[in-house]
């Protein structure tokens, strides 16, 4: 099953970020295809560095386990340009994408699922 995630909320605050990782943690395990779209608030999900308390969920960690398991993290381009990020500071294993990008993942994907 080929499966894409779009992610609408930032990292922290929400847990909706948290439960799509959680999602694709486990398909990926299953070694099932997996593609994630960040969109919206959601691109600071990808800032690399992220620093969190002790027992707290770690949105950097969690989407590295998505990436060396197969899975790709897409990051809407438009979206870091308007939070003021730069390429060199997105999480390893991400890259900035665009809609293009989003439109073939989508026409690529059995399921699409939004967070």
């Amino acid at each position: 099953m080929k499966t894409l995630f779009i992610l609408n909320d930032p990292p922290y605050g929400t847990e909706r970020s948290y439960n799509g990782l959680r999602l694709a943690g486990t398909l990926v395990k299953r070694e099932e295809e997996v593609k994630m779209f960040f969109i919206g608030d959601a691109a600071s999900c990808a800032k690399k560095g992220q620093a969190t308390p002790n027992g707290y969920y770690n949105i950097e960690r969690m989407m590295k386990l998505v990436t060396s398991r197969g899975g790709e993290i897409g990051v809407c381009g438009s979206c870091m340009d308007a939070r003021g990020m730069t390429d060199e500071e997105l999480a390893a294993g991400s890259h900035r994408s665009s809609m293009d990008e989003l439109t073939d993942w989508t026409l690529w994907a059995d399921k699409v699922i939004t967070f």
